[in-house]
């Protein structure tokens, strides 16, 4: 059976790999009777208004992404609130959102396979709240984060070299010396918290930054958000602490919390936030989980 598929593609994902993969993800789709229609613009702001306006139109099967979270952000954004699916095939540095659904990286045979088959399911996604209309408040699946890491993440956008993750490790010796806990404010549905604290996470999947295990047990299906604070500890510490971010262990230390709720505010000065790897909105920002909000093509 063939489907009308919308193909977003971020070309200078994965230091190149997204180009080199997308020719041949599109040429195979094509070749087995796909009907193929390029929605990749000439940004990310001009590929999002396109992918929008094909999934509202109501002319596509399926919204396909080739990139990374980058990537896979936008097709969030295109897709939750609709019934149309979206499928993201992995090929940026950071792959978080297509890992918490279960595709491998740069696997072309895993990604076809499963937009030919078109198995899908629904899981959870953040949105902002506010005064707009609820249609127009953009949405995350993975993480939104303002702190320490948000913090390294605006620096390193603005270096164009070099490229990667080495970026972003430079970012981190770069800023940690002159970085200074921040005072948050921290609404978590009836529970509020003010604490000085290194970073927080509003956490809808488990990782971020590159497999970085930050909510360990964050669930992209369970209807709740995820909220793990790192609260004041020394520069030493904290370095001590940073890397066990990778296996999720840092969540033991005593200077961790994790909260887990249905709507959590945030409010802090002078810091970015992030959600997804993107630049996102100012603080103070307010934002619920959605359950079931993303329809999302199953691999």
């Amino acid at each position: 059976m063939s489907h009308r598929l919308g193909v977003a593609v971020n070309p200078i994902a994965g230091r190149g790999r997204c180009a080199q993969l997308a020719p041949d993800l599109l040429a195979m789709l094509a070749g087995r009777g796909h009907e193929i229609h390029d929605l990749s613009g000439t940004d990310a702001v001009d590929t999002l208004s396109r992918a929008r306006a094909a999934v509202h139109d109501g002319h596509l099967d399926a919204l396909v992404v080739v990139g990374g979270d980058g990537m896979a952000h936008l097709g969030v954004n295109a897709c939750a609130g609709t019934a149309v699916p979206f499928a993201v095939v992995p090929a940026g540095t950071g792959n978080d959102i297509a890992a918490a659904l279960g595709y491998l990286p740069a696997n072309l045979l895993q990604a076809v396979a499963a937009i030919e088959a078109l198995g899908t399911r629904t899981v959870d996604a953040g949105r902002l709240c506010g005064d707009t209309p609820a249609d127009e408040r953009p949405w995350f699946a993975g993480s939104l984060y303002a702190g320490f890491d948000a913090i390294v993440n605006a620096r390193a956008n603005r270096w164009s070299w070099p490229r990667g993750q080495m970026r972003y490790n430079l970012a981190i010796l770069r800023e940690l010396p002159v970085f200074r806990p921040i005072p948050y404010a921290i609404e978590v549905d009836a529970e509020r918290v003010e604490t000085e604290a290194m970073l927080v996470v509003i956490a809808n999947a488990a990782s971020y930054g590159g497999g970085m295990q930050v909510a360990p047990d964050a669930r992209i299906d369970d209807g709740l958000l995820d909220v793990v604070i790192v609260h004041r500890i020394s520069r030493a510490e904290f370095l001590r602490v940073f890397p066990r971010v990778f296996t999720g262990a840092h969540i033991e230390h005593p200077a961790v919390s994790v909260l887990r709720g249905t709507r959590v505010r945030l409010e802090a000065r002078g810091v970015p936030v992030f959600a997804d790897g993107e630049p996102f909105t100012d603080l103070p920002v307010a934002c619920e989980v959605v359950p079931g909000a993303l329809t999302v093509v199953a691999p």
